[in-house]
């Protein structure tokens, strides 16, 4: 069960470094990609930067809608989140294809995903750095944490498949580098 989370703990959430979940909505229709390159920028507000390819779908989603959520998954579904990392939304409905539930959000149109153990709503607040870089920078509004899972293993990802989870190393094939 999601509950509100306090929106000046949300730097300890992502401050390991765990591979997120990006979801967005256009015109209705919902995305998700896998992402591993992003950091926390300040404190309060909360805000974190993360780099999208401008070659990516949800690079124009984002660009398009000023919003997304940023999911937070843990160990349990990790061959899904490796599998949106290996496809388009362009092509596929991965919510549909690999067994992601949207749920509404509160505050923007890209859902939240149920079975991940943090849900980060956000604005877009800062793109100078978009075209040269792919940096974008964002504002958290809204936090939900499931707080039934006391301890999450999220997952670390090292490069060519491999991936980091509570301390120890596992290996999914991939063609993510």
């Amino acid at each position: 069960m999601m509950g509100a989370f306090p929106l000046a703990k949300v730097y300890g959430l992502l401050e390991p470094g765990p591979v997120v979940l990006l979801s967005t909505c256009r015109r209705g229709v919902p995305n998700v990609m896998a992402m591993s390159w992003h950091m926390m920028v300040e404190f309060e507000p909360p805000l974190l930067a993360c780099v999208i390819s401008d070659r990516n779908y949800s690079y124009e989603t984002v660009r398009s809608t000023r919003e997304c959520v940023i999911a937070i998954p843990t160990v349990e579904i990790a061959k899904k989140v490796v599998a949106c990392g290996n496809c388009s939304g362009r092509d596929v409905d991965k919510f549909g294809n690999i067994g992601l539930t949207p749920r509404k959000a509160s505050l923007v149109q890209a859902p939240l995903i149920a079975e991940c153990y943090a849900n980060l709503e956000c604005v877009l607040a800062d793109v100078r750095m978009a075209k040269r870089y792919g940096l974008l920078v964002w504002e958290v509004k809204r936090a939900w944490i499931d707080r039934g899972k006391k301890h999450p293993r999220t997952i670390h990802h090292l490069g060519y498949g491999d991936f980091m989870v509570a301390g120890r190393t596992m290996h999914i094939a991939s063609r993510m580098r």
